[in-house]
């Protein structure tokens, strides 16, 4: 069993470890909060995430006919659709999980 100082240490350190790398993000905001590239970001990020997304989970997707190309075909065109038409992230994202969710359950049990 390791002795009570070692485990004050690390719960210490850890501690000390933890709190720096939640509070870093706001430290390195807080000189570029009035610069021109937050709104970039703002701007820019959300497509950027998307698609770094949708390169992700589409990457070993066949390319044939196969349910999960089906399933994923139909559920990409369903959140570009949504966001086209509402612009809203949270709206196309659960939409379209919606649709390959259900697409995928279902279209095995038709084969």
């Amino acid at each position: 069993m390791p002795e009570p100082t070692y485990i004050i240490t690390a719960v210490l350190v850890s501690s000390a470890v933890t709190w720096a790398l939640r509070a870093a993000p706001f430290a390195f905001l807080a000189p570029i909060r009035h610069s021109a590239l937050l709104p970039y970001l703002n701007e820019s990020m959300p497509v950027g995430v998307l698609t770094i997304l949708a390169f992700y989970t589409l990457r070993h997707t066949p390319v044939d006919i196969a349910p999960q190309t089906a399933a994923a075909a139909a559920a990409l065109v369903t959140t570009a659709a949504l966001h086209i038409w509402r612009k809203n992230a949270v709206l196309s994202v659960v939409g379209g999980t919606t649709v390959h969710v259900a697409i995928a359950s279902t279209l095995p049990l038709f084969s």
